[in-house]
Order: structure tokens, then C-alpha cells, then sequence
């Protein structure tokens, strides 16, 4: 009886959007967005199903990493299907990789939709432009430039009640590859449908990484930590 126990997600993941599912590790219940799909391919491999739409049956995992290699060590794949499996031991990397891709493939549709500036002195202007809806810093780029950046984009953000996201999570040389331009250190995405996607695919992302789910910090948490940081 103990095992068919449901328990709930905080709040702030169970109101994740999409159907409601139970993860096979934790037995927790959440909106389907805030678990991983994985299906048995034909060659009897677990694969994971980050758009919901391959065809057979699934197993829901909590979208975390921790909990994604806590499924493979315990076998929670091939009790859930009641049959032997084959589980890659790196699934978890494997899961991470392929978030990550998908970030990095938004901020490449961005930029071609012309929706990325990069550049120090360019993102500087189209902050004074009001233009920017999204900062983005390499994670290895020095605390000054991102510091006055960050701080005009907040005053900016602040003075018409909006949000002041900053994505530190690519390296410059992700964020040169996704834009394809060389040592792009500073960028920025200016407002529409497909900045919104690339913070979908950020919190996703940055969820996954997270060690649990209070650890997880939503943009705006993690915007706030920072300038207390610096400041």
C-alpha cells in the first residue's frame, strides 16, 4: 500500500503546465512539464522523450538529475515497464546534453530571427534603447562587465515594473557557437515569442541541474541573489 502513496510537489512545481503524472522514483505527483518522459526504443534502450510524442509506453521521471541517475541505479525503468531493459549508466548526462542543446538551438533561432544582440557596447545601447528583455553573460566572463550591465538592466527593468532576467548558465564558447560568432561574451534578446521560449528552455535547463527542487531558484530568485552578491 506504502508504494501507491502519492505525494505532491511544492507548489511551485506542480503548477507546471500539462497533464498531471507521478514519477516512478520519487512517487510524487506534478504537472507533466516538470518530469521527463523516457520510452523503450525498439532495440529495448530507455530513451528520453523531452517533446512528449514518441509512440509506446512511458515512464515519468522528476526533471532533475539527481532523481534521473537515482532511476537508473534502482531500476526504476524496467520495474515500471515490467520488463528487462537496457539503461545507458550516463543517462543523466545524456538527458543534460540534450536540455542543454535545446537552449542553445533557441538562442540560435533567436539570433537568426534577429531577436540577439551581442557585444558589450551593443547590448549597452540596447539598453538605453529599453530593448532588452533578457541579459546573457558567459559563465566565465569577468564579474565588472557583467556587473554594469546587470545593474543598468535592473534600474531599466525596475522603473516599468518588469522582470530582469540574467542567463549566466552557457560559457562564452557555448554562447559563440549558439550565435556563430567568435568570443561573443555579452548578449542580449529583446522581446518576443521566442525569448520567452529560450526562458522556458533556461528554467527547464536550470531546474534539471538543480540538486533539489527548493535548491531551484526561478530567474527572478536568482537575478535578486546576484546583485545582492555583488553589490
Amino acid at each position: 500500500m506504502a508504494a501507491k502513496r502519492q505525494q505532491r510537489l511544492p507548489p511551485d512545481a506542480g503548477s507546471l503546465e500539462g497533464p498531471e503524472r507521478q514519477c516512478a522514483v520519487t512517487r510524487e505527483v506534478a504537472g507533466a512539464d516538470a518530469l521527463i518522459r523516457f520510452v523503450l526504443s525498439p532495440t529495448g534502450d530507455i530513451v528520453p522523450d523531452l517533446e512528449k510524442r514518441l509512440p509506446g509506453r512511458g515512464v515519468w521521471v522528476t526533471a532533475r538529475r539527481d532523481i534521473v541517475a537515482k532511476a537508473v541505479a534502482s531500476k526504476a525503468f524496467a520495474r515500471s515497464l515490467k520488463e528487462p531493459v537496457d539503461v545507458p549508466s550516463d543517462l543523466a548526462d545524456r538527458v543534460d546534453g540534450l536540455l542543454l542543446r535545446r537552449f542553445m538551438d533557441t538562442l540560435s533561432l533567436a539570433n537568426k530571427a534577429g531577436q540577439v544582440v551581442a557585444g558589450f557596447q551593443q547590448v549597452d545601447a540596447a539598453l538605453e534603447k529599453g530593448t532588452v528583455a533578457i541579459l546573457l553573460h558567459g559563465s566565465d566572463a569577468a564579474l565588472d562587465g557583467r556587473r554594469k550591465l546587470d545593474r543598468k538592466f535592473k534600474a531599466i527593468q525596475a522603473s516599468s515594473g518588469r522582470p530582469a532576467p540574467v542567463a549566466e548558465t552557457l560559457s562564452i564558447d557555448e554562447i559563440s557557437l549558439a550565435i556563430g560568432r567568435p568570443s561573443v561574451v555579452h548578449a542580449a534578446l529583446t522581446p518576443g515569442g521566442l525569448a520567452e521560449r529560450f526562458l522556458r528552455d533556461w528554467e527547464r535547463l536550470s531546474r534539471y541541474r538543480a540538486s533539489s527542487e527548493t535548491a531551484f531558484q526561478s530567474f527572478d530568485e536568482t537575478k535578486t541573489k546576484a546583485e545582492t552578491d555583488i553589490e
